[in-house]
């Protein structure tokens, strides 16, 4: 098979993938589809790629755009994460603003897809899509749930445990005033004793400041077993906003925490 005709066989190999639901691909699988060298794999691929038809959001991996995602420039990030990570074999979940969203937290739209490894990678921008890769100790032991999109399922962080990440990563999410919004948003979704466990996946200082949080915002009836589980496992106060001063910050003795900075929800 010559370069020539490689182009139009590589636009019937995605054709055919997407007629049967399948919009991702390697370009190892292409290359051994269309039986051309790497080289005349590439030209084909880098050709429909001009044309809109695929986009590359890592090196090898490749998505077929559909008519309503070309102006985009990639699929959305939910419709290809769960296939990029399988093939990168890594394990990861959706979380902060990301999974505040499928949780129902509808204030502010991220401009980033937020997506947790166990360790940093490089952020992707695909198109107009962009994916930020955050490390988090512990991945394995945060509890998550499966959520359908159009391409499948992926997996986002549960409601205990997106609350939990949002004020261990509050730099992430826009500072504790955006923070706050969302909690005081996906409050009524927390299970009180989900939230005390998923604790124990992160350092106690985050459950302090998220339970103050809470009862802050007015959720106390959500907080009495994480009140509970500070008490047992806080062993000295900490501080609300660790880069604000500390000076003639109030106690709370509940949480043991330095109440350094004002916090209001955006509503």
């Amino acid at each position: 098979m010559n370069q020539e005709s490689s182009p139009r066989n590589a636009r019937e190999y995605i054709s055919g993938l997407a007629a049967s639901g399948r919009y991702h691909f390697t370009s190892g699988e292409a290359r051994a589809a269309i039986g051309v060298s790497a080289a005349a794999a590439k030209l084909a691929l880098n050709r429909l790629a001009k044309q809109k038809l695929v986009a590359s959001p890592a090196r090898g991996f490749y998505v077929i755009l559909p008519p309503e995602y070309r102006s985009l420039g990639c699929l959305p990030a939910d419709q290809f994460i769960p296939a990029l990570m399988k093939h990168l074999a890594l394990s990861y979940y959706v979380g902060l603003l990301s999974a505040a969203q499928y949780h129902g937290a509808a204030h502010q739209r991220p401009q980033e897809f937020q997506v947790f490894l166990a360790r940093n990678r490089r952020s992707i921008q695909c198109g107009a899509v962009r994916v930020v890769f955050i490390a988090r100790k512990r991945l394995g032991d945060v509890p998550v749930q499966p959520i359908n999109t159009p391409r499948g399922t992926i997996l986002v962080s549960s409601p205990e445990a997106t609350v939990l990440d949002l004020v261990g990563y509050a730099g992430h999410a826009g500072g504790f005033n955006q923070v706050a919004t969302v909690l005081s948003e996906l409050a009524e979704r927390i299970d009180p004793e989900k939230l005390a466990a998923v604790a124990r996946t992160a350092p106690v200082p985050w459950a302090q400041r998220l339970g103050f949080l809470l009862e802050h915002l007015g959720f106390a009836g959500k907080v009495s077993a994480l009140k509970e589980y500070v008490r047992q496992h806080a062993k000295q106060s900490t501080v609300l906003l660790p880069a604000a001063p500390q000076k003639r910050a109030r106690r709370n003795k509940g949480w043991k925490l330095y109440v350094n900075a004002k916090v209001e929800a955006e509503m």
